[in-house]
């Protein structure tokens, strides 16, 4: 068993259910009571918000299944992939937009570098 896989799928699992279970009820519950933004942009986000979900569960797949079930190591190389790229647009968002937000504010970019860094290490050594 590849621990580090296994340490990016368990990370990347808990940041799964932090994104349902506590983003949910603190983003996208407010974003469909807002009254102020018109149906379709309303709707759009929260489709997005969705994808997000899946998207994050299929990485946690991605690492979980090489990890647990002998599965190919190019599946964790997917899932570090797209974590490296979830970090760099979440750390990037807040140094090159007009958003003004901390990284305090804002951290989500910030929890995908262990799990891009611990998905290399065990896809790659």
């Amino acid at each position: 068993m590849a621990y580090p896989i296994l340490a990016a799928g368990s990370l990347s699992a808990i940041i799964t259910l932090i994104h349902v279970f506590m983003g949910g009820p603190e983003v996208a519950r407010p974003l469909l009571a807002a009254g102020d933004l018109e149906k379709q942009p309303k709707y759009v986000t929260y489709y997005c918000w969705h994808l997000v979900s899946i998207s994050l569960g299929l990485m946690s797949l991605l690492f979980l299944w090489p990890a647990l079930w002998d599965g190919s190591n190019d599946l964790a190389i997917m899932g570090s992939i797209m974590a490296t790229l979830f970090a760099l647009w979440g750390i990037g968002l807040l140094q090159f937009s007009k958003a003004d937000l901390t990284f305090t504010e804002l951290p989500q970019g910030w929890l995908f570098v262990p799990i891009a860094i611990f998905g290399f290490w065990g896809s790659l050594f």
